[in-house]
């Protein structure tokens, strides 16, 4: 039986709770968080600042576990008054490192979609975050060997998209991306005229968090799984 050509599709998959579960680490994170500062002020406050120092430090520490345990000293400093102690500021510091060691757990199909997938098409990881966990967590996932790039950036905006497609030779039309985040994986990628496909997680910080009046006329499918995407891509390069 003569092997069907590879296709021409550079498809690309968001990492964080696309590929595997991240989000319920920062939200049981912050849950010991606020308990460590509850003494001093109350929860909903605690988690008001917090988020209030997560967006505006994006632009000096980006996404990721390293910049989330700054803006949670920098916070824990800010609601105490400069009251608490070094043992504290120990405690958090403890929690951000455990976060970085935590094990990698694949969504539900993902084992058995990335091999199906990756001898047919270019594939990449294109995620945010700090390069350094990124790249571990692609290597600790058992999936890196599937993947023909891993790119690791600190925006999702049309730009970037545009970028790294034309770093590796791909047109808008060739190009397929996959992630759980309607802000970062799915309209920017909607706005250059390229396939974006939207599987929700469960969970979502609410700075990627779009209002579907925000959607516009952004054109993209949803499906309810990783497990759906090998159907969706066929269909796709039959016309449909």
């Amino acid at each position: 039986m003569t092997a069907r050509p590879r296709s021409d599709l550079l498809v690309a998959f968001d990492a964080d709770d696309t590929l595997w579960h991240n989000e319920r680490l920062f939200t049981d994170t912050q849950e010991r968080f606020r308990s460590l500062l509850r003494r001093h002020c109350d929860e909903s406050l605690i988690e008001q600042r917090l988020y209030e120092t997560e967006v505006r430090n994006l632009g000096h520490y980006g996404y990721g576990v390293k910049a989330f345990t700054l803006s949670m000293v920098e916070t824990a400093i800010d609601l105490t008054e400069g009251a608490i102690t070094g043992e504290d500021i120990q405690a958090v510091l403890d929690m951000g490192q455990e976060m970085l060691r935590a094990p990698v757990e694949l969504l539900d199909g993902v084992a058995d979609v990335i091999p199906a997938l990756a001898g047919r098409y270019r594939l990449m990881v294109l995620t945010k975050g700090d390069l350094l966990d990124q790249e571990t967590k692609v290597a600790r996932s058992g999936l890196g060997d599937h993947f023909d790039f891993v790119e690791v950036v600190s925006r999702k905006d049309r730009d970037t998209y545009e970028r790294i497609l034309d770093a590796h030779g791909a047109r808008p039309e060739e190009f397929v991306m996959v992630g759980n985040s309607l802000r970062s994986d799915i309209l920017p990628v909607a706005e250059m005229g390229a396939v974006a496909v939207h599987i929700p997680y469960h969970t979502t910080w609410a700075h990627e968090q779009v209002d579907e009046g925000d959607l516009g006329e952004a054109r993209y499918a949803r499906l309810g799984g990783i497990a759906e995407v090998p159907a969706f891509l066929a269909d796709l390069e039959n016309g449909g």
